[in-house]
């Protein structure tokens, strides 16, 4: 079998996902640049390469040297972890509630004013996104267009994606790198009330703090992390919910919460979802239960040494590939779960992630998400899509894909 696999429909999984779910879950594919990988497709044996650190980001023995970010293994992640947390929990983000709303409610206030016909990525979307991280580091209003060009070419599949594609991605990347060196630089001089500002004051008796090659990289991985894969959420979210008429279960959806926490994530009290709880929260995560895979799945990962998945012998070194998109379809976990049911009784999700891996920015993308869908419903409460889902072009920002513009009257 050889990746990817065909799609019936723009929103639709491949055939081949559900068949290898319930005959083979761990089985041998090989990938689009021919090298061999296990594709994973059941939510047990899926949670358990997020989860099991028998798994790396990077193959045994190869530490990537001069990595800096959170994409890596062991202690250097784990400290790397403790510190930044410290100023990127959920609580810090909830701060941010109130201006994430006001921001998607003003970009959808200029929609209606303008009129339809409108591209939803280009008019909410893309600049909500570029926004709150903006905000989020302290960019300067003026650099935001800037920031969001090198972020959009920083995006590369830097596992399968061919020499061309990396090339052009490694220089955006030194590009908006050598701009959050600008960035750190300023904030050291001149706190503010921003992240940035509060990591650089992070210190921990054992971690010591971050150091300002790390900083650069924390700050460098928010912004293309945060944006491309914020962008492409909310429009795909919107996309998903007009194609099914579901806009109403913004309003409509019953109260629920979440599910336990995914090692790894805080929850506050209350047993509220961390960025948007209630109604609202229960259709955005059955919306990205839903798409989760299809705008981008969890980095590869590396066996690191002989292990026994499902079954199957892993040998040390093999490249393991997890399927979302399978897993938050298992019917053994997700009742009807190709069904769009907001508010439904099923294991947890796993599309931030699992265990020590799971994705700091979860709360900001669930409260940008909501935000954007309470804007349109409150606002636009007729939006329909100009034409049909197949008919949208999707753009792939390296591993994260998303519509190129999403077309809506009213």
């Amino acid at each position: 079998m050889i990746l990817p696999f065909d799609r019936p429909g723009p929103l639709t999984p491949p055939p081949e996902y559900a068949r290898l779910r319930d005959t083979t879950p761990v089985a041998r594919v090989r990938t689009p640049d021919g090298r061999q990988a296990w594709l994973v497709t059941s939510y047990d044996a899926v949670a358990t390469v997020l989860s099991d650190r028998r798994f790396g980001l990077a193959p045994p023995g190869d530490a990537y040297p001069g990595n800096e970010t959170l994409f890596q293994d062991g202690e250097a992640h784990a400290r790397l972890r403790r510190l930044v947390s410290k100023a990127f929990g959920p609580r810090a983000i909830e701060g941010l509630r109130a201006r994430v709303e006001r921001v998607a409610d003003e970009h959808v206030a200029a929609l209606a004013g303008a009129g339809p016909p409108a591209d939803l990525v280009a008019g909410l979307a893309a600049p909500l996104s570029i926004t709150v991280i903006g905000e989020l580091l302290g960019v300067d209003a003026g650099d935001r267009a800037h920031v969001q060009e090198l972020a959009g070419a920083g995006g590369a599949d830097f596992v399968f994606g061919d020499e061309e594609e990396m090339a052009g991605a490694a220089k955006a990347w030194e590009g908006l790198a050598a701009y959050a060196a600008t960035l750190v630089e300023a904030r050291r001089a001149a706190p503010g009330d921003d992240l940035l500002s509060s990591l650089i004051a992070v210190r921990d008796a054992e971690d010591g703090r971050l150091g300002d090659g790390e900083l650069v990289a924390m700050a460098a991985t928010v912004v293309s992390a945060g944006y491309l894969s914020a962008r492409n959420a909310i429009s795909t979210a919107v996309l998903r919910l007009l194609a099914e008429d579901r806009l109403a279960d913004v309003t409509d959806a019953p109260r629920t919460q979440a599910g336990p926490p995914a090692a790894g994530e805080e929850r506050p009290a209350e047993g509220r979802l961390p960025a948007v709880g209630g109604r609202l929260g229960a259709v955005v995560e059955e919306v990205l239960r839903l798409q989760s895979g299809l705008t981008g799945e969890p980095f590869p990962r590396f066996a690191q040494t002989a292990l026994e998945l499902a079954g199957v012998e892993i040998a040390a070194g093999d490249l393991v590939l997890v399927r979302l998109e399978a897993a938050h379809r298992d019917p053994r976990h997700f009742a009807d779960p190709d069904t769009f049911v907001a508010g439904r009784s099923s294991s947890p999700s796993l599309v931030f992630g699992h265990g020590v891996h799971y994705c700091l920015g979860a709360p900001l993308a669930r409260l940008e998400v909501g935000a954007a869908l309470a804007a349109l419903a409150r606002r636009l409460p007729g939006l329909r899509l100009l034409g049909t889902a197949d008919d949208i072009a999707w753009a792939r920002d390296g591993v994260d894909v998303g519509p190129a513009a999403l077309h809506v009257t009213w």
